[in-house]
Order: structure tokens, then C-alpha cells, then sequence
């Protein structure tokens, strides 16, 4: 978090206009004197540094999205009181890991008064997962590579399918207009997309920031710790899935909204949830199971062509990721002087392990969470651990 706060302090826009609010929990028996040292040190920094206290309240699910719900109306109830339009004001939703690029809000500020739709808007830029990327074991260096890369390609996208993930930002006015962060869900940033897009309508999109957000790939202390510590993040994501039925609702609630712009939302949304822990299957082993349950499968003409068209499919997935390593090494920070010359080619052979690391850390988890929340057990809010 102090490596957070001292980034933020080399931003080039001015610091008199930078409200820090470091939202905390009451459950944290730390909360209290990390929060004292922390203003200590960084608060003449900025125009204030202000420090929230999430309290137990029952009904609520601990985690992010209620923590940052009771920051946002305690920042706005103070902000409206100073006299102050939260129509001027923005929100960035971080991570205590994420280092934000130097003209981040610089670049959103001129977005957002260029932007005629600004209160329709999130603003999204390209999370990296880069900042221990030298120092993390292999497997998690392949999953969060990937990850990364993806995340800078989303940018590109078109509108319908980018959401805003993580770290983002938005008017405040507009958090408020809809009711902030919900406080019964674990997954906040689609949550809070679709509740402001079904109470705004149509015109409710995420605009790219062409800069990169560095942030810390799942890390503990030792090797298994740190696949656990992985295996949990991405089961966390996977939880995503538990918005679909609230967004499958209110899709026939709201026909005010454009037909083909809801159904290609909701397809897009479904599309990523389902997909996360099918696909793996489907590519690796698609091809082969049906013949094994019945084998006179294969001699039927789509069980002849089924292996070729697989195997299709996997050649063109090995282009791509042979764009994503080079991507790689243009984008990923210098090696630095601890990580030894002699893993170098470990740098090129680690990529050989993707099927068996996106199984156990990919697809995996997405099918734990998905099959705990098909048989109605809970998912508590797990904090991932970084060092």
C-alpha cells in the first residue's frame, strides 16, 4: 500500500485536486494504526486524506463491493457538505497494489470533460499484472503474461463487449444516481456495470485509457501457498457468474433498452462466464471423448473430421500465442538483476506448460465456483494474498 501512495504522488496532474480515501475494515484488527501511519506519511501529499471504517453490518457480504458502497456515500454526504458538485468529481475504484501510470488522471480528466457523455461512462485502462511478474514461480508467470495481454487487448474491443474491471473509474454523480457498489455480492465491477446500465440504458459504455495499470500477480510465501493463493483469486472471478441471473432478469425488465444492444450484452456477459470453464475441455479433449463413449462415432463423417477441425482450432491458437509472447517481451518490465541468466530459456520453455497451468489455474477453479454456486453453497470473500 505505501508503494501505492508514494506512485500516486508522481502523477503530473495537480495533487491539490487528489482526494486519497483509504476505506478499511472494521473486521481488520490492523485497520486502525495502518491507516494512522499511512496518513502520517502521504497526507500533505494531496487536497486530503481521508479514512473510512467499514462496519459489520448483517445482511452485508465482507468484501469490496460493501466496503467501497459505505465509502462512496460517507465521501459524497462530505464532499456535497464543503459544497462541492460531485458532478466534477470522478472515482477510481483501486486495488492497494495497483501503481497507476503517471498521467493516468491526467488522461482521464481530459477524457471525461471531452467525454458529452461523461455521466453515461466508465473509464478503463490496462491492468498488467507486471509489477512482480520476475519474481513470481512459472506457472503463475504464464497465467497473469496472459492475463495482462489480454487486458491491453480488450481495449480495443468494441464498446458492447468492454467492462470495466477492477480498476476503473467514473463519476461520482453517477455512482451515486444508481445507489454506489452493492453490498450483498462479491464481484463489483460487473455488478455495478449492469446496475447502472439497466437504470441509464443504453448509452452506458466503458471508454479505453491507452495506459498501462500495474498491478501484482497473485504472490504468498512459497510455492504451493502461492498456487493456492492463484487458485483462489481465480475462483473468486469465477464468481462472476452469480450476476448472470440478476442481468437475465432485468434483460426482459427493461425493454426500454434497445433490443440487439441488451441481447448482444447479455450474450457477451454469458459468453465469458460460461466459456471460462468449458473451454479448456472442449479444445483438449473434445475430440477425443465422444468416440470413447461411442465408438461407432468415428466412423460416422463428423467423427472423422472432428479431430482435424480441433486440431485446426488449436494451430490457430498457437498464432495468437505466439502474439502474446512477443507482445510479452516488448511490454514486460527489464529483467532484473536477481533473476539469474541462467532461467532465461525458462522464459521461452515455460510456455509448453499452458495446457496443464490453465487447466489447474484456469479452468478449475471457474468449475468450483461454478458448480458451489449451481449446488447453492456460499463463496466468502477471500483477500488475495500479496507480498
Amino acid at each position: 500500500m505505501k508503494d501505492t501512495l508514494e506512485n500516486l504522488t508522481r502523477q503530473d496532474f495537480p495533487h491539490n485536486k487528489i482526494f486519497v480515501v483509504l476505506a478499511t475494515e472494521a473486521r481488520d484488527p490492523q485497520a486502525e494504526e495502518t491507516a494512522k501511519i499511512l496518513r502520517e506519511e502521504f497526507a500533505h501529499n494531496f487536497a486530503n486524506f481521508w479514512v473510512t471504517c467499514h462496519p459489520i453490518i448483517p445482511g452485508e457480504v465482507a468484501g469490496k463491493s460493501s466496503n467501497m458502497a459505505w465509502a462512496g456515500k460517507w465521501v459524497a454526504e462530505k464532499l456535497e457538505s464543503q459544497g462541492i458538485d460531485l458532478k466534477n468529481v470522478t472515482v477510481t475504484s483501486t486495488d492497494s497494489d495497483v501503481l497507476l501510470h503517471p498521467k493516468y488522471f491526467s488522461y482521464l480528466t481530459f477524457t471525461f470533460l471531452a467525454d458529452p457523455d461523461r455521466f453515461f461512462h466508465f473509464y478503463q485502462a490496462a491492468i498488467m499484472f507486471y509489477s512482480n511478474i520476475w519474481r513470481v514461480p512459472l506457472p503463475g508467470r504464464v497465467l497473469n503474461t496472459i492475463y495482462s495481454i489480454v487486458n491491453l487487448a480488450n481495449l480495443s474491443q468494441n464498446s458492447l463487449r468492454l467492462i470495466n474491471f477492477s480498476t476503473y473509474s467514473l463519476s461520482l454523480a453517477t455512482a451515486k444516481e444508481v445507489g454506489f457498489w452493492g453490498v450483498n455480492i462479491i464481484p463489483e465491477d460487473y455488478h455495478l456495470f449492469f446496475k447502472t446500465y439497466f437504470k441509464k440504458g443504453e448509452k452506458v459504455k466503458v471508454r479505453p485509457i491507452f495506459l498501462p495499470v500495474l498491478a501484482d500477480a497473485a504472490e504468498a510465501r512459497g510455492f504451493w501457498r502461492t498456487m493456492i493463493n492463484q487458485y483462489e483469486q481465480n475462483k473468486r472471478w469465477a464468481w462472476g457468474i452469480s450476476d448472470d441471473p440478476s442481468v437475465i432478469k432485468n434483460y426482459f425488465l427493461h425493454s426500454e433498452i434497445p433490443f440487439w444492444d441488451r441481447t448482444l450484452r447479455l450474450f457477451n456477459i454469458l459468453e465469458q462466464h460460461l466459456a471460462w470453464p468449458t473451454n479448456w475441455f472442449i479444445l483438449t479433449l473434445g475430440s477425443t471423448i465422444p468416440p470413447l463413449i461411442n465408438p461407432y462415432f468415428a466412423k460416422t463423417v463428423l467423427g472423422h473430421n472432428l479431430a482435424r477441425i480441433s486440431s485446426t482450432i488449436l494451430t490457430i491458437c498457437f498464432i495468437f500465442l505466439l502474439v502474446i509472447i512477443i507482445l510479452d517481451l516488448r511490454l514486460k518490465p527489464p529483467r532484473p538483476r536477481e533473476f539469474a541468466r541462467w532461467k532465461i530459456p525458462a522464459l521461452y520453455l515455460q510456455w509448453l506448460t499452458l495446457p496443464i497451468v490453465s487447466l489447474f489455474l484456469s479452468a478449475l477453479p471457474g468449475l468450483d465456483a461454478h458448480t458451489r454456486l449451481m449446488l447453492g453453497k456460499r463463496l466468502e470473500y477471500r483477500v488475495t494474498e500479496k507480498i
